[in-house]
């Protein structure tokens, strides 16, 4: 326990359960802290001047939710605007919500957490933190601590190194590190990537450049429509209170896309025969809709969704266009695919993903033995065996991330309270006996759900097992019964408290 003795640092503050980000699920848990653990008391660390995380973080023109708003924002607080919405309005949303709930006087801003260190004896953790605007250290104690940071590294974002990248002329940018000062106004761009972001940036930026080309390496699924909830404005026209449309339409978004996913599971020919027809009233029968084709099933990666087409309105226009191809290299003059295809631009951005990060690269350990996540199983997908009071925030993959936030922050709040009626003062998900020698499986199967980001980050998430309790379902139409149903006096969740441990320690 080599961190012990820091737990009596001079200027430490102490709080019950420390939230480490303040971003969608940071403030989140913060609500339902406040509304189901009144008598908890908690702070937020958060890195940034201000909150918001990945809204805050990616100002490229247009960012833009991939998920619709009323289920990507919160079920305690209804949306209202359009369904698909910039990051603009999102923050302006999570500014309301902290206003309401008095979270920001919970918020410390600039503050990088660099390590948490659990001390069984003393049954804290131990925080240690940067403040970004001085350089001081801040230590915290906390009884809890709940990871909302995220999981991918918001500092830069994931680019491959292609030959020749030094010999191009032009600028080079990534849009999670959008620069203030690009000008491509009259420039030839050259877009690579086929995800949301590049179907994002592409009609955002065509009106200004002199031509854009969107160059991808496989093609991804869209699908389409106006950016509206015709049930949401049809419930607004009659009158019905905003918190009832919201709880409505929510419900309605989400059993259409349970329909979805089921029909892409069992009939995916069918499905992907559908969104290429939506594709096809815009840009006509003669297109060559291999650059919309992808190799996988719909649903094996997210489904990106266009609003009111204007991607597809921008290649029809003539000023965007699609390739699919590999890269071979980069010249002075911009990239020269593999069919010899010499693509020149100005300006290339590399939309090409993120870097998971597993628990904010922080340092970790207990007891004063690091913590490596990749060899830890996975509780439920939000704790981890043998890592005592600690939960983590991880959403869906394919129905909105909030969706799991919600369903989370209520499990949580409840352990919480259980612990506190029952005297304990830690709960660790441990293996039993017969588990030891479980079979390791990864954070995500590759035939379930297979983007790029999480393919090559797997090695360092923590593991699956064989059987509940330690899996990820990563569906919420299963968990939406059986997070609120979890037993938590079952046999995984070992439960302590001070007093067991201090005879422990002095035996």
């Amino acid at each position: 326990m080599s961190k012990v003795n820091h737990l009596h640092t001079p200027g430490s503050e102490h709080f019950d359960v420390l939230i480490v980000g303040a971003g969608i699920s940071g403030i989140g848990a913060a609500h339902h802290l406040l509304e189901k653990c009144p008598g908890k008391s908690f702070v937020l660390l958060e890195n940034k001047a201000s909150f918001g995380g990945t809204w805050r973080q990616h100002t490229y023109p247009g960012v833009r939710s991939d998920s619709d708003l009323y289920t990507f924002g919160y079920g305690f607080k209804p949306w209202s605007g359009k369904p698909v919405a910039e990051a603009d309005a999102i923050l302006d949303y999570l500014e309301e919500t902290i206003e309401d709930d008095g979270v920001d006087r919970h918020i410390r801003y600039q503050h990088q957490v660099l390590s948490a260190s659990w001390c069984s004896t003393e049954q804290l953790w131990l925080i240690e933190a940067r403040r970004l605007d001085s350089g001081e250290v801040a230590h915290y104690t906390a009884n809890f601590l709940w990871m909302c940071q995220g999981y991918y590294r918001h500092e830069k974002g994931h680019t491959p190194q292609w030959p020749g990248m030094d010999d191009f002329q032009g600028r080079i940018v990534h849009p999670q590190t959008w620069p203030a000062d690009l000008d491509y106004q009259g420039k030839r761009v050259v877009v690579i990537g086929s995800g949301a972001t590049a179907a994002t940036l592409l009609p955002n930026m065509a009106d200004d450049c002199e031509h854009i080309t969107m160059l991808q390496r496989s093609p991804t699924y869209f699908w389409t429509g106006e950016n509206r909830n015709e049930l949401a404005d049809r419930l607004r026209s009659l009158g019905v209170e905003e918190t009832i449309v919201h709880d409505i339409v929510r419900r309605d978004v989400l059993k259409t896309a349970e329909a979805l996913q089921e029909a892409a599971a069992q009939h995916p020919e069918a499905v992907k025969q559908e969104l290429f027809k939506v594709i096809r009233d815009y840009l006509g029968e003669d297109f060559d809709m291999s650059h919309f084709s992808p190799s996988y099933r719909p649903w094996q990666q997210r489904i990106a969704y266009v609003p009111d087409g204007d991607l597809f309105e921008a290649i029809k226009s003539g000023k965007v266009s699609v390739v699919t191809d590999h890269i071979d290299r980069f010249t002075d003059k911009g990239v020269l695919t593999r069919s010899g295809e010499l693509l020149e631009a100005d300006i290339i951005v590399t939309a090409t993903g993120f870097d998971i990060c597993v628990m904010g690269d922080i340092a970790f350990d207990v007891d004063g033995e690091p913590v490596d996540f990749a060899n830890t199983f996975t509780y439920h997908g939000f704790m981890n065996s043998g890592v005592p009071n600690m939960a983590t925030m991880f959403g869906y993959l394919r129905t909105s991330w909030t969706m799991r936030v919600d369903l989370l922050a209520d499990l949580v709040c409840r352990l919480l309270n259980h612990m506190a009626a029952n005297g304990a003062t830690s709960v660790t998900p441990s293996l039993l006996a017969s588990e030891q020698n479980m079979e390791r499986l990864p954070w995500i199967k590759a035939d379930d759900f297979n983007p790029g980001y999480l393919q090559r980050s797997l090695h360092l998430m923590p593991k699956q097992g064989s059987q509940a309790p330690w899996t990820f379902c990563n569906d919420y139409y299963l968990e939406r019964d059986s997070l609120p149903a979890l037993d938590l006096d079952e046999p995984h969740l070992v439960y302590t408290s001070a007093a067991h441990e201090a005879v422990a320690n002095a035996g």
